[in-house]
């Protein structure tokens, strides 16, 4: 029976890394490597619900899924970073840290989900961060970031119980991938400890790995890359 694997985000480095892997492993009949930057039937914007909409549609005219990873995320841009403390709240910066790390992954499951198969053990990852475990926190400080990610953790949380009602042997997780050699963690490279920076094909290898050793039982939590879970 064919099946497909579907990776958004495919224009950042682990995403890009994740279509790379799966292509060339060969697992999958088809590999859709979904992106804001891609045109056509590769296109998805996460902030905008009706493109999400449209490329369910289109994969589910494909074969069946039996893994989604959903692989975007912001920390900064060219005028914002992580904030250090309360004073450097902004708004707008905070509502978009909620619209790429929270909103969007929590569209893609409102439109995906529902096309995933009703038998089997399809999987559902969105990619999170060890900061956005609340119990974990302590350090403080990276407001917009850890809030964003604490609430995607939770929204995976809610999803799997949804989903078990579709289908009660899927698998809806999140994952945090570590440090990975982007664009995304550049600025913060400086204080990685040795052999804890990944470039971003280990880093989905890894990943890949961890969601192959997932059961049903794992469904709403998150796993680090060496498939540790990270507590709430």
């Amino acid at each position: 029976m064919s099946r497909a694997a579907v990776i958004i985000g495919v224009s950042g480095g682990i995403g890009g890394a994740f279509e790379t892997v799966l292509k060339e492993e060969g697992a999958f009949d088809r590999v859709w490597g979904l992106a804001r930057s891609r045109t056509g039937d590769s296109h998805i914007d996460l902030e905008d619900e009706a493109s999400i909409s449209v490329a369910a549609e289109r994969v589910a005219k494909g074969p069946p899924v039996e893994l989604l990873i959903v692989a975007t995320g912001i920390l900064h841009d060219e005028d914002h970073g992580p904030e250090k403390a309360l004073k450097e709240l902004d708004a707008e910066w905070l509502a978009r840290n909620f619209a790429v790390n929270t909103i969007g992954p929590a569209l893609v499951a409102k439109h995906f989900l529902p096309i995933l198969p009703r038998t089997g053990k399809p999987v559902f990852a969105a990619l999170s961060a060890r900061v956005g475990s609340i119990s974990d926190n302590r350090l403080g400080g990276w407001y917009g970031y850890r809030a964003s990610k604490a609430a995607l953790n939770q929204i995976i949380r809610s999803a799997s119980i949804e989903a078990r009602r579709h289908n009660d042997r899927s698998i809806v997780v999140a994952l945090h991938p570590g440090t990975v050699d982007t664009a995304l963690s550049k600025p913060f490279q400086a204080n990685v400890a040795p052999g804890t920076l990944f470039d971003p094909e280990r880093a989905a290898m890894q990943l890949l790995d961890v969601i192959e050793e997932l059961t049903p039982a794992d469904s709403g939590k998150l796993f680090a890359w060496d498939g540790s879970e990270i507590a709430p």
